[in-house]
């Protein structure tokens, strides 16, 4: 029974998912309806957390930082309004839900989280971006943006006896 039901779960997923592990920075595109038009809005932000691995309906949970507020969506990943999931950097973290991101800064995450290559093709890429096809430039300026943000509150001093 058992087998047959993660069968039938394997069967009902019908889009390609990228491989997504917790601390990845991804771009999600999803599609708003607002009146009778429709269009395509990019969310870009770090999985924290990704709940239901074998069931028909997984989600991740993404988190961005935007204009100081810290913005949590959970995405279901066969929704038919998710138009496509892009990687744009992985990183290896030591646990699999991130929760504790919310109380840290861009700088003690850097830390963190260990940057490691992006899996295209055979070879293995870090870095390179013109390799990849990848723009990584938004998500380099993002952080320096939210690093500046925590420096003018001041809240380095505060984070840095924990």
């Amino acid at each position: 029974m058992h087998k047959d039901l993660i069968d039938f779960n394997m069967a009902r997923r019908i889009k390609e998912v990228p491989e997504l592990h917790s601390g990845d920075v991804v771009k999600v595109h999803r599609k708003i309806v607002e009146g009778g038009k429709e269009r395509i809005q990019i969310f870009q932000g770090m999985v924290i957390a990704m709940r239901g691995g074998q069931s028909s309906s997984p989600t991740i949970t993404v988190r961005k930082t935007s204009f100081g507020v810290g913005v949590e969506i959970v995405f279901p990943l066969y929704s038919p309004n998710i138009e496509k999931i892009e990687v744009l950097k992985s990183t290896r973290s030591r646990r699999a839900k991130l929760y504790f991101v919310r109380d840290k800064s861009a700088k003690l995450l850097r830390r963190k989280l260990k940057e490691v290559g992006l899996k295209i093709g055979k070879g293995l890429k870090t870095g390179d971006a013109s390799a990849t096809g990848l723009n990584i430039s938004g998500v380099e300026e993002e952080v320096e943006m939210v690093e500046s943000e925590v420096v003018e509150e001041g809240r380095i001093g505060k984070e840095s006896g924990k």
